[in-house]
């Protein structure tokens, strides 16, 4: 299957309100600006949205807020995976009535299935579902990597259209790369890794770092597509430390943290995670304030229909 999918999708928080629930009017908000600072679409219920501590009632009036906000002014993904099979099925069915325009499945986590184990489970929720997948391969988080040879044998199905791909190793991105065909997108996972990906024939990223530097990221995709790599290269040199302080903790602590400062209250992130130390949320913040004016803006209400850009 060939999608039409941007450059640039934001990998989206989940706000939350002072008592700790889902602030959907928040996120409608946030959707909003995202989409109008560069952003093509967004990922819900993934993990930097805390997927894993999200109800099922609460994944859905997350959805629908998002979606009644944006309407079709960009692409909206819903992260579906789990580490059971029955479970991804369901909740990608139920991504699919919610109005999705995809769904991102990442590797089961913890089982640590073989290569024909992560095979058979994809083509499963593949032959449930009429709605392109993209595959999430994050062996840090999930125990296990999903091989270049089982991503090409997954391709041929007809609606494995894209793969985010955050292992952080770019030779088995190149080699994922020469056994795809064009039309099947390659997007970077990892924020640093964005303009190196591109370079071996990534389409884009799925990012954090977007939310506080979107436009940025997307004139560094948009200036080496335009073969102006010199841009694309200061752009890159100076988000790189933006990205060390988004990942100097385990995300999305810091993001919601640089939110925070940039006057977007998205509340702490619920446990497990916890508030980092002084000396790593002073990094983060000098971080921002080293990258400047010029690559992080401030967050400002957007009003309920603008225009995206």
């Amino acid at each position: 299957m060939s999608v039409n999918w941007g450059r640039l999708f934001t990998a989206m928080i989940t706000p939350y309100d002072q008592a700790g629930e889902v602030d959907e009017q928040k996120a409608a908000e946030l959707a909003e600006h995202l989409l109008q600072h560069g952003s093509d679409g967004l990922v819900l219920w993934g993990t930097t949205g805390e997927s894993p501590t999200l109800s099922a009632v609460e994944k859905d009036r997350l959805f629908v807020a998002v979606k009644e906000r944006i309407g079709t002014k960009g692409t909206l993904i819903a992260g579906t995976g789990t580490n059971d099979t029955r479970t991804t099925i369901a909740q990608t069915l139920r991504a699919k009535e919610l109005g999705a325009d995809g769904v991102m499945v990442v590797g089961p986590y913890y089982n640590k299935p073989s290569q024909n184990g992560l095979y058979e489970h994809f083509r499963a929720v593949a032959e449930s579902t009429d709605l392109p997948i993209m595959l999430y391969n994050v062996p840090s988080r999930s125990g296990v990597s999903i091989a270049p040879e089982t991503v090409a044998r997954l391709a041929e199905l007809p609606n494995i259209a894209a793969i985010k791909e955050a292992s952080g190793n770019v030779l088995a991105v190149s080699h994922l790369r020469s056994l795809l065909s064009e039309d099947f997108l390659v997007y970077s996972g990892d924020d640093p890794l964005t303009l190196p990906m591109l370079s071996i024939g990534a389409h884009g990223v799925v990012s954090v770092a977007s939310h506080i530097a979107g436009r940025a990221v997307r004139r560094m995709i948009d200036s080496y597509l335009a073969g102006d790599r010199c841009n694309a290269m200061e752009l890159h040199e100076k988000l790189v430390p933006l990205c060390e302080a988004l990942f100097c903790e385990v995300n999305p602590v810091p993001v919601k943290v640089m939110l925070q400062e940039l006057g977007f209250f998205a509340g702490a992130c619920r446990l497990p995670l916890v508030a980092p130390d002084e000396r790593k949320k002073a990094f983060m913040l000098d971080s921002m304030q080293k990258a400047g004016a010029g690559l992080v803006e401030p967050f400002l209400p957007v009003e309920k229909g603008s225009p995206s850009c």
